[in-house]
């Protein structure tokens, strides 16, 4: 890969990335940190990626990063905090966005994972495998049961609403 499309790479896929890690942590400074070590590494082996690959070598560092991170910082913490930072200890209204992110943090992480690829960033089957490491018809059934859960989440929050 040239430095052009490297510059390239960044200017696609540098906002992605951060949404990705911002679903994950919930924290700005780590996630944009996260961004700036991935692209660290797209850097340094620059000359081994090839740019027709790149988008999946992004999202799989991106993947491995934000794993790393959560294993090194603990998650429930900076869940906890992220929460009274936007209030919700106190707060009875609840929007749709805000209850699907609380779903969404109750996931495995690997289910998570799948369904922020698949449906807020439009990544194909094909492309989350690669990714994350599973086959597609793992990639499926995560997907499957993480919508199911959802699912039952929200109903169980407008029974209670």
């Amino acid at each position: 890969m040239t430095a052009k499309e490297y510059n390239l790479a960044i200017d696609e896929y540098a906002d992605g990335i951060f949404r990705f890690a911002m679903k994950h942590l919930r924290n700005e400074m780590s996630s944009k940190d996260i961004v700036q070590e991935v692209f660290t590494k797209v850097w340094i082996k620059h000359e081994e990626i090839s740019y027709e690959k790149v988008k999946s070598y992004l999202f799989t560092s991106a993947y491995h990063t934000i794993l790393d991170w959560i294993k090194k910082e603990g998650k429930s913490g900076d869940i906890e905090y992220a929460g009274k930072e936007r209030g919700f200890e106190d707060s009875t209204a609840f929007d749709l966005k805000d209850i699907l992110e609380e779903a969404l943090d109750r996931l495995p992480e690997i289910q998570k994972t799948v369904v922020m690829l698949r449906d807020y960033e439009g990544y194909n089957y094909a492309e989350i495998a690669e990714v994350t490491g599973l086959t597609e018809s793992q990639v499926k059934v995560y997907i499957f049961r993480a919508r199911q859960s959802l699912k039952e989440y929200i109903k169980k929050i407008e029974l209670v609403v």
